[in-house]
């Protein structure tokens, strides 16, 4: 088990003249990788035997050693430059994690080949396919992989597609290559050239993100991108390098977390990713747990509603409960706050098992950022905690509301431009080349920045009344979460330009009470809802934080009209936009459907 001796926050702040705040981080950046391709033959050199990426196989396992990896990497890199393919011609990727996939990622970013790994719903969800189309316009890929031809067959056969090289894994359809074949390449003088230019402005992926307010961005990220955030990291968490990491994850590469931030880190420090090919959802959770009991990690990694499921399991199943708490260093989330009843929860079997518990703590950062970009790292954290900036990063807070700042970056993991999107650009940084986020944060202690701050929630969702009082949605969103609990899935915050708030609610699909296919119907359902809801005004300080009607929608959020996101999150302005007649309905008082919360 690492020694966990945390290191202190040490940032640097200067206050100018208008109360925007500048602050650093006094810790110096540790060295940096030229580009993702010194860390592997690092490991292959140091660790040649030791597993790296390990996948299911039937009732077992698939895995592959660092030597094995740089092998195949180089080998399939040479066959991509004896097909015409390099810096110029991007590829796609249909499928989700695995081995194959992996050497891909690699072997692109070895000779400076852009890849673009997509959400999978993108291709096996037909009503998202529209958003596969613009991205594959907006890349124009010379090359496509797919794990599977016939699991992604309907993504590999789009129009949009027709003039594009496939490659494919199993299931190969006629006309594409076969993954094995290419990993028969012959590296030689070409590839060691190619792999000498990959330097750190390299282009090594584009990530596109969820498309919450619209359709989804190109985000480029260089080799500097990809190996300053994991200097940051180790300057920060030097408990990364004391043994080498053991992850075991299910989350997206599509998604800047897991496809940047967790697989970077356990190669970067030698150590080995377990695929889980579950999902915290019902019908795959159970797959999970059944990883879980063949193999747990050093270091967790995941989002609060797998902790939430995690911790229902593990308090039903004592030796998995054991297993799992044993050796573990690390316990992160992200994506939202940890409810607190879960980290205490996380807690207290922690210290039944190794009588310790382990770090537990968070960070903030977008895809723009690779992700990482304030740390909590010296211990001490509590749900909501986000930290200081890592070092070299240039963080900027702006007063926004009393207590309440918004945040912009800047720094060597940061973009300065997104992919083929001027427009975009000019309404993304500011006059001195800051990122601006529209998240807010408020300070842990104002007397004290290297406490750190917390997350406060999107700027961009707050609106006000037509009173001119502002309202802070996330807030109340998250106590309308936590009130409600079972009840519902998700809610949406409404009163803009509106006398009151009022709620859009998405009723817990588990639940699934009776309704007319519009709104709900079903009394009793409907008077716990009102009673909640009632509970939450009893601590109201007036219309800035009342909740005063509520409607509970009957239908799902809609893939196809991108009212959910790739990564599970909802676009409000999506939702808003197709279901006015709800809202309106919301703010019909006559209307037997709005529940009256006041």
């Amino acid at each position: 088990m690492a020694t966990n001796n945390y290191l202190k926050h040490q940032v640097k702040t200067t206050t100018q003249d208008d109360g925007t705040l500048l602050i650093q981080s006094e810790i110096p950046l540790g060295p940096v990788a030229r580009n993702t391709g010194e860390w592997l033959h690092r490991w292959a050199q140091e660790a040649p035997e030791r597993a790296f990426l390990m996948e299911r196989s039937g009732a077992g396992w698939r895995e592959i050693s660092y030597s094995e990896t740089l092998q195949q990497v180089q080998a399939l890199a040479a066959s991509l430059l004896a097909q015409g393919m390099g810096p110029d011609t991007p590829a796609i990727v249909l499928s989700g994690p695995g081995i194959d996939h992996g050497i891909l990622m690699l072997a692109t970013q070895y000779i400076g080949m852009p890849l673009v790994p997509l959400a999978e719903q993108y291709s096996l969800i037909p009503e998202a396919a529209n958003r596969l189309d613009y991205c594959i316009h907006k890349i124009k890929p010379a090359l496509v992989y797919a794990s599977d031809g016939q699991k992604f067959g309907n993504g590999l056969n789009r129009e949009s597609l027709a003039s594009v090289t496939k490659m494919v894994s199993t299931n190969v359809p006629n006309g594409a290559w076969k993954f094995d074949d290419l990993l028969q390449g012959k590296p030689g003088q070409e590839l060691d050239d190619a792999y000498a230019r990959v330097g750190p402005d390299a282009l090594a992926k584009i990530l596109f993100t969820s498309g919450s307010t619209g359709n989804p961005k190109g985000v480029p990220q260089s080799q500097q991108m990809l190996t300053v955030n994991q200097a940051q990291y180790l300057s920060c968490l030097p408990m990364f390098a004391e043994r080498p990491p053991v992850v075991v994850d299910w989350l997206p590469w599509s998604h800047t977390f897991a496809g940047n931030s967790t697989f970077n880190l356990v190669l970067s420090n030698g150590g080995t990713l377990i695929l889980d090919d579950g999902k915290p959802v019902k019908g795959l959770f159970e797959r999970t747990l059944e990883n879980l009991r063949m193999h747990v990690g050093t270091l967790s990694f995941n989002v609060p509603v797998a902790y939430s499921l995690l911790v229902d399991a593990l308090g039903k199943d004592k030796n998995l409960k054991n297993r799992f708490f044993a050796d573990l260093d690390l316990i992160f989330y992200a994506g939202a706050s940890l409810p607190p009843e879960i980290w205490s929860a996380l807690e207290k079997m922690a210290t039944e098992v190794s009588g310790k518990i382990p770090m537990m703590t968070s960070s903030w950062g977008l895809t723009e950022t690779a992700p990482a970009c304030l740390i909590h790292y010296q211990g001490g954290a509590t749900s909501g905690m986000i930290g200081v900036p890592a070092p070299a990063l240039q963080t900027k807070l702006i007063p926004y509301s009393e207590d309440r700042f918004e945040i912009r970056v800047k720094g060597p993991n940061v973009i300065t431009s997104y992919f083929d999107a001027p427009d975009v650009d000019a309404k993304s940084f500011d006059d001195e080349g800051y990122l601006i986020t529209n998240d807010a944060v408020k300070f842990v202690d104002a007397n004290d920045p290297a406490a750190g701050v917390r997350f406060d929630g999107r700027i961009s969702e707050d609106f006000k009344l037509l009173t001119g009082t502002k309202v802070q949605a996330a807030d109340i969103r998250l106590q309308a979460l936590a009130a409600l609990e079972e009840l519902v899935q998700d809610v949406v915050v409404t009163g803009a330009d509106r006398n009151d708030i009022g709620l859009l609610i998405f009723p817990s699909q588990a639940i699934a009470p009776a309704n007319d296919g519009e709104v709900v119907t079903d009394i009793d359902y409907c008077d716990q809802v009102i009673d909640r809801l009632k509970g939450i005004n009893k601590t109201a300080s007036g219309s800035s934080n009342r909740i005063s009607r509520a409607l509970l929608m009957a239908q799902i959020p809609s893939i196809k009209d991108a009212e959910i996101t790739a990564k599970g999150s909802l676009n409000i302005a999506a939702i808003l936009s197709c279901r006015a007649g709800l809202l309106e309905r919301l703010y019909d008082d006559s209307d037997e459907a709005c529940l009256n919360i006041s």
